[in-house]
């Protein structure tokens, strides 16, 4: 069953009048900036030599934590996927 369609999220998200949901197709990595993270941190660590789980963990915590101080990368990654993040206009009363 999906969650995302249930109908405890259909009343979840009707309860809620300042709460926009857009659904989205169920798979549709080009719409997912999370896929363009993921091939980021895995060419980063392409030709590295690893001693271990331990050390590749470390590695993965260390470039995640420096791309989330890189705004101009996470807009990027946000811009790839082509979708308009601007908040939508307040419903009227």
């Amino acid at each position: 069953m999906n969650t995302h369609a249930s109908r405890a999220m259909r009343q979840l998200v009707a309860n809620r009048d300042w709460l926009t949901v857009y659904q989205l197709p169920p798979y549709a990595p080009e719409l997912n900036p999370v896929e363009a993270v993921w091939s980021h941190l895995k060419r980063s660590l392409a030709n590295l030599a690893k001693h271990g789980i331990d050390q590749l963990n470390a590695m993965v915590k260390t470039r995640l934590k420096r791309m989330q101080y890189r705004t101009s990368l996470i807009e990027g990654f946000l811009a790839k996927t082509g979708l308009d993040l601007t908040p939508p206009q307040p419903k009227p009363l």
